[in-house]
């Protein structure tokens, strides 16, 4: 499935998805935006920088897959938003932001399954 098919199924998962990128694991963005009428709570720069903290966590956590697995996905909660972050194969990502009140378990899983 090409990134843009991809990314316009997960953005029809739940419209609570405020934002979401496809980028490989170098942090080269194949597909990214922001649900329609949302308000952004990082500027540009700062969604870049947050995407490649992901990925350079990603990436660490990776190192460890020989002895604990490999991951499945990672879900961060902040005050105002979720981060989650989905393998998309062994060479790209899916990093997701929602709502608080957000689903994530339902998203997670709707997205899983379209890999």
């Amino acid at each position: 499935m090409d990134s843009n098919a991809l990314y316009d199924k997960i953005m029809d998962i739940d419209p609570q998805i405020r934002f979401a990128t496809i980028a490989d694991k170098h942090g080269e963005i194949e597909r990214t935006g922001h649900r329609q009428g949302v308000t952004n709570v990082l500027t540009p720069d700062e969604s870049k920088k947050s995407l490649q903290r992901a990925i350079d966590s990603w990436n660490a956590r990776s190192d460890l897959s020989e002895k604990i697995g490999k991951g499945r996905y990672v879900l961060a909660e902040y005050g105002k938003i979720k981060r989650i972050t989905i393998p998309m194969g062994d060479d790209h990502l899916i990093y997701l932001t929602t709502d608080v009140s957000a689903d994530h378990a339902k998203i997670i899983d709707d997205t899983l399954k379209l890999l």
